[in-house]
């Protein structure tokens, strides 16, 4: 049996017209018959079948050696009362532009019947004349979970909430969705073929790996928050995105074959942080009653004051100093003059350990003009600063410049106030590996800070009254 007329073909090439590689034209024909996904029948211009592939024979179960040949559809793949209007509907696409697109039932072999979709076509003779018309259908369910996948696709890609990027193996943007361009603040196109590295200033290699991992070992159980930077002309954006990952493998290859990641990505940061600040504020909570009951049982209320201190630091700051006014609690009025600061208790600069009182010297810190300790008493309030950016070695020099450790970098001044006084101020430093102080912390010291004056004011250190 002939190549072609397995694959239900009729018309072979003649001797006198062989293939480039000398082979007969047909065993290309049936072979790309035969290797198409849908199924395929063409009919010539008196409706006989001359085309029958594997996969109409795989859904209606005729082969191709009894479909060829026949005239019509009626009796055998139609039902003798459907067969006029369906090839009439078929055969009408010799004479229209174009596609036309129809749906209806077929009979198989066994008398089953399969509702189908198909797309007709006229087909051209040498002469541009119509000579027949071929019909690609394939089962209406399957079409449908086609579109279904593709308007999925186009969704995704469009109208999609979130962001949708598609990483190819070199772990670069394939395509990516609106969405998506926006939070990585560039354009859709843009950010094609780019580097993760030159989007991303932060968090780029935890990405990386989790991508690397879904290639190797498929898609995790469950979505991952990554926190990232964002590199936008208007600077670095961090965010914390919540993704999920789904390896893609292409679907025509025998073997999975990958195609790259699709990764899926909502931004989380807002409710993140929120979830992070009510962390925090419990634990302080926490820390403030901790230290209360605690420093409800020292029997010395300068010791009371170290306490409250010391419970402060955890989590918060690296060092605290408790400075107090020379000479005695000041009143608003006479906070306006000169002002010198007596060191109280300070932690170890050295090794860790519970803060310690500086005995009863009163000797004024060496504090000069315009110090962030002495502001805090002037304005009676808390007060932030920072050496910022600077080298390690600016940063040492800002630190002892202010009589601080060594290797302290941000620093948070709260004025120590009781009975309509002030009595001092406590002095939170933080160092490299830390943030800023921000708000939020100055509310927090401020917290502290009374607990700590109240302590200070029943122990008399404020000039023994």
């Amino acid at each position: 049996m002939s190549a072609s007329r397995r694959s239900g073909t009729t018309d072979e090439l003649g001797p006198d017209e062989p293939g480039r590689d000398g082979s007969d034209g047909s065993d290309l024909l049936a072979a790309l018959l035969d290797g198409m996904d849908a199924a395929l029948c063409a009919f010539d211009a008196d409706g006989v079948v001359t085309h029958w592939n594997r996969e109409a024979e795989r859904i209606l179960g005729w082969s191709a050696e009894e479909a060829v040949g026949r005239r019509g559809l009626a009796g055998w793949a139609v039902r003798t009362a459907d067969a006029e209007e369906v090839e009439s509907r078929l055969l009408s696409s010799m004479h229209a532009p174009g596609r036309q697109v129809h749906e209806f039932a077929l009979l198989t072999k066994d008398g089953g019947r399969v509702l189908v979709r198909t797309q007709s076509a006229a087909v051209r003779g040498p002469d541009g004349k119509p000579a027949g018309v071929y019909c690609a259908f394939s089962e209406v369910h399957a079409q449908i979970d086609l579109e279904r996948s593709i308007a999925l696709s186009e969704a995704l890609f469009e109208d999609a909430g979130w962001g949708v990027v598609l990483v190819d193996v070199d772990l670069r943007p394939a395509v990516v969705n609106a969405h998506a361009a926006r939070a990585l603040g560039t354009g859709r196109t843009t950010v094609l073929g780019r580097p993760l590295g030159e989007l991303l200033s932060q968090g780029v290699e935890e990405l990386e790996s989790a991508l690397q991992h879904v290639l190797a070992e498929g898609a995790p159980p469950a979505p991952a928050e990554v926190w990232v930077s964002v590199r936008t002309p208007e600077g670095e954006r961090r965010r914390c995105w919540r993704s999920g990952f789904l390896r893609l493998a292409s679907p025509l290859a025998e073997e999975p074959v990958p195609l790259g990641v699709g990764w899926l990505f909502q931004d989380v940061t807002e409710a993140k942080q929120a979830e992070q600040e009510a962390s925090l504020l419990r634990f302080r909570t926490q820390q403030l009653h901790r230290a209360s009951r605690a420093a409800a049982e020292c029997e010395d209320p300068a010791e009371a004051a170290t306490v409250h201190l010391d419970f402060a630091l955890a989590g918060f700051a690296d060092h605290g100093l408790i400075d107090r006014v020379a000479g005695g609690a000041l009143t608003d009025a006479e906070a306006e003059g000169p002002v010198r600061l007596v060191r109280v208790a300070a932690t170890p600069s050295g090794a860790p350990g519970p803060t310690r009182l500086s005995g009863h010297a009163s000797l004024p810190v060496r504090y000069a003009e315009g110090h962030p300790a002495l502001q805090c008493v002037e304005r009676a309030g808390a007060l932030r600063a920072s050496a910022g950016a600077a080298r390690p070695e600016a940063a040492r020099e800002w630190a002892l410049a202010r009589q601080w450790p060594a290797d302290a970098v941000h620093a948070l001044c709260a004025v120590l106030r009781s009975r309509g006084r002030t009595l001092g101020v406590v002095t939170f430093l933080r160092g490299a590996g830390r943030s800023a102080f921000e708000r939020s912390d100055a509310l927090y010291a401020e917290d502290v800070a009374v607990r700590i004056a109240a302590a200070l004011d029943l122990a008399g250190l404020s000039g023994g009254e």
